[in-house]
């Protein structure tokens, strides 16, 4: 199964290349039309409310090229490197993919961009550390999300439930709604890419430290706190509390039809609701998750942080980086956040959606710790491992033990030798 999906995904990635490169004929010299690759073929309508905005004010044109399946886009971005057909922009993720591709010297630099923004207030210090690899910045923040529970106001209206403000709090919620014949919680995405939500999420907000010791090949996925977290997400899927695993449909489609009653995911989910007519505030409503140990003295944040890239090849260098530039601005980003309804990284934009600003204003407060998503913490040779794995363990929760062990060994592996 695994053999043939990876030919498929290479024979498309042949076309893809091919089609590219005999629409493109970008071999260099001064551009005026970009292309924006993307693992968000959803969001095409913001990114050309974007290139219009950006042809206006910066002069060069912008053409987005979506992808919505994951592997064949990655696989599309790193065969780049070693042909012709290199895109002006693309998106990725920091961490460990990041750190990956800046190693094979593969992305530009822009550490002079970070210096110049956070000197003028469009980014922060704090945001540094998550595009810095070996002293030096890569890439720019394409957008800035916090991880939390969306709910359906409806739903908890009908049972009397609010949200939660402990864990004791959200396990009596789930008993109400399963007792009266609601699923509590549906599956974050109809496929693997997000099966660590629950994961990072349980641990995270069990002990954030051996969570930040994981990410740092410092602690085993046999170590015991880790074995007593999946233990407890196995008992929340003994329960019936989420929904089946593999079901195709977009979590938004069932907060449309008044299924979903909850769903983990980052504030960028907010644009799927928005696109479907939904309004928060007024449809669903969203909340931090509270910690399972209700002893940690702050609660554990998750929170994520996407960047767009250009090439250290570029096609047009210099156009690459005129955009990144103007991307971060509070012009860009203010219509950005706001237009998909979601938060900015940049301190100046003001989000016209006052459930936003609430939580933009709650994710600053001390109280609580930022604890950096799972899929970036973890190297990408063992989160492609815990990827299956953990949609393993969805399907099957009785192997939870075999998963961590699998896992464990592309751990030990990676650390070995880095």
């Amino acid at each position: 199964m695994v053999s043939k999906r990876l030919r498929a995904t290479a024979l498309t990635v042949g076309a893809l290349l091919l089609a590219a490169g005999c629409g493109s004929g970008d071999s260099g010299g001064s551009k005026s039309e970009l292309k924006l690759y993307n693992d968000k073929g959803a969001w095409k309508p913001y990114f050309e409310q974007m290139a219009v905005l950006g042809k206006q004010q910066t002069g060069l044109g912008m053409t987005p090229v979506g992808y919505t399946d994951e592997p064949t886009y990655t696989a599309f971005i790193k065969t780049s490197f070693r042909t012709n057909v290199k895109p002006d922009l693309f998106t990725w993720s920091t961490g460990g993919r990041l750190e990956e591709i800046v190693k094979q010297n593969q992305v530009a630099e822009t550490t002079a961009l970070w210096q110049d923004a956070i000197k003028n207030g469009d980014l922060t210090e704090d945001l540094k550390k998550y595009y810095t690899v070996d002293g030096k910045q890569y890439c720019v923040p394409l957008n800035t999300a916090y991880w939390g529970m969306f709910y359906n106001k409806k739903v908890f209206a009908k049972y009397d439930l609010k949200p939660p403000t402990t864990w004791a709090e959200l396990e009596k919620a789930a008993e109400t709604l399963k007792s009266k014949g609601q699923v509590p919680f549906n599956h974050t995405t109809p496929t693997s890419l997000f099966s660590f939500a629950w994961f990072e999420q349980l641990l995270a907000g069990t002990d954030p430290d051996l969570y930040e010791r994981l990410s740092k090949g410092q602690a085993s996925y046999t170590d015991p706190g880790v074995v007593k977290v999946m233990e407890r997400w196995k008992s929340m899927i003994d329960k019936g509390w989420f929904s089946k695993p593999g079901d195709k449909a977009d979590p938004a489609d069932h907060f449309k039809s008044g299924d979903a009653a909850m769903v983990i995911n980052g504030t960028w989910f907010n644009t799927s609701m928005t696109q479907r007519g939904l309004k928060q505030g007024q449809d669903y409503g969203f909340f931090f998750i509270p910690n399972v140990d209700p002893a940690l003295q702050k609660r554990s944040l998750i929170f994520e942080s996407g960047p767009l890239c250009s090439l250290r090849k570029a096609p047009d260098p210099a156009a690459s980086t005129k955009y990144l530039k103007w991307w971060i601005g509070a012009d860009a980003q203010e219509k950005w956040a706001n237009e998909r309804g979601d938060v900015s990284g940049n301190p100046k934009v003001k989000i016209a959606d006052p459930e936003l600003t609430k939580v933009t204003k709650e994710a600053a407060s001390p109280e609580n710790r930022l604890v950096l998503r799972y899929f970036e913490a973890a190297p990408s040779p063992v989160l492609t491992e815990a990827l299956s794995g953990f949609d393993k363990f969805l399907n099957k929760p009785e192997t939870y033990m075999d998963v961590l062990k699998t896992i464990q060994k592309a751990n030990e592996a990676y650390w070995k030798s880095n």
